[in-house]
């Protein structure tokens, strides 16, 4: 006589899953799974290690599917077709003198020790897209250090044909990797930022915190470049999966607040993201008709 032991099996497994026993029979399996995800992120730590010499401000491509989503992204919130979005984000992939450029600069910098060669810009492909699309006139940028990101939305500001970039950092050895022709639309002011901030004589038509990550400091930075920013500004914290501030400081300002969440591609840190602050509802951008400069006061 034949046994059916399919229909047997299910059933016990049914009762299994709602008995005290189900924890206990499904650690296998759940060990698995853990097991699998520790063994990833060790080789990539282990990749890391052996071939970066990277120490903070990690640099990473993002994975395929992130590219998508960035692009996505960024055409939603700047108002154009994911098309000319992927081309941007093409556009500076595929910048060879940029990336000659910052290998150049990084093997003759005194922290060549520290940094690594080959350019990977990770979320900064998102600062670049947006740039390249909304077209500012003034980019203030907060947080140095070496020089990429400044590098990377100075490539942006050629392209256009347009446009200046002021980057602040208190280290006087910041932004080593800015030469020309990055350095024809780039100041670079080593000193306090929120002092730098306040003073600022120009509006600012996209600001983006990237220096001293404590919430204290950058609202601190929000509060001194606010009435420096126009109704079509957009306001850009790198901050933002750490923090809340940027997000406070858009609803107390009646402006929308959106993130973008980086997956690194085959690196052990696992991302940080684009958060972003858009422009007040129903301002005009420059070159759409409006006449004339408003200012947040």
């Amino acid at each position: 006589m034949s046994i059916r032991r399919g229909p047997v099996r299910r059933t016990i497994r049914e009762k299994v899953k709602s008995s005290p026993l189900a924890r206990a029979a499904a650690l296998p399996m759940r060990t698995r799974q853990v097991g699998r995800a520790n063994a990833l992120l060790l080789k990539n730590s282990v990749r890391w290690l052996a071939h970066s010499r990277e120490h903070s401000n990690f640099t990473y491509d993002l994975t395929e599917a992130n590219r998508e989503h960035l692009a996505w992204f960024v055409a939603h919130v700047a108002g154009v077709k994911v098309g000319e979005v992927r081309g941007y984000i093409a556009e500076i992939e595929g910048d060879e003198v940029l990336r000659i450029h910052i290998r150049a600069h990084t093997m003759t910098s005194s922290q060549r020790g520290l940094a690594d060669l080959r350019a990977r810009y990770g979320r900064r492909i998102g600062w670049y897209a947006l740039a390249r699309a909304v077209r500012p006139e003034h980019i203030v940028e907060s947080g140095t250090d070496k020089g990429l990101g400044s590098c990377v939305l100075a490539a942006a500001l050629l392209r256009n044909g347009m446009g200046k970039l002021t980057t602040l950092d208190i280290n006087p050895a910041a932004g080593y990797l800015i030469g020309p022709p990055y350095s024809d639309v780039t100041n670079i002011v080593i000193a306090d930022s929120v002092e730098s901030l306040s003073r600022l004589d120009q509006p600012v038509d996209m600001f983006i915190h990237d220096s001293d990550h404590s919430p204290e400091h950058e609202a601190a930075e929000f509060r001194a470049i606010d009435t420096k920013l126009a109704l079509t500004s957009w306001v850009i914290s790198d901050n933002s999966h750490v923090t809340t501030e940027l997000a406070k400081w858009a609803e107390a300002q009646g402006r929308e607040f959106l993130f973008f969440d980086e997956r690194p591609a085959g690196h052990w840190y696992p991302g940080g993201g684009i958060g972003l602050a858009l422009p007040l509802p129903g301002a005009k951008a420059p070159g759409s008709g409006a006449t004339g400069s408003f200012v947040l006061r």
